[in-house]
């Protein structure tokens, strides 16, 4: 099994927590509470704000990942 670095990990703990605030939000509305329908939008809201930071994120990991790339060719052909 592949190793899960610490990006997939994040995202994984993301999407846990608002699973459970969704899921605890829709059983307060099912309840007839008017301030779980306002839970349930805010649970909304922050899943996602946290899934565009989660994008940000791994594009600029992405973006690290090709400068490390062309800094080691850069050293490799200065060695030589």
């Amino acid at each position: 099994m592949a190793k899960k670095d610490a990006l997939t990990l994040a995202a994984e703990r993301i999407g846990s927590a608002v699973g459970k605030a969704q899921g605890k939000a829709i059983e307060l509305r099912n309840a007839g509470e008017k301030a779980a329908k306002n839970a349930s939008k805010k649970a909304q809201k922050a899943g996602s704000v946290a899934k565009k930071e989660l994008a940000v994120i791994s594009k600029q990991v992405e973006s690290l990942q090709k400068q490390l790339v062309k800094t080691t060719k850069k050293l490799q052909k200065a060695l030589r």
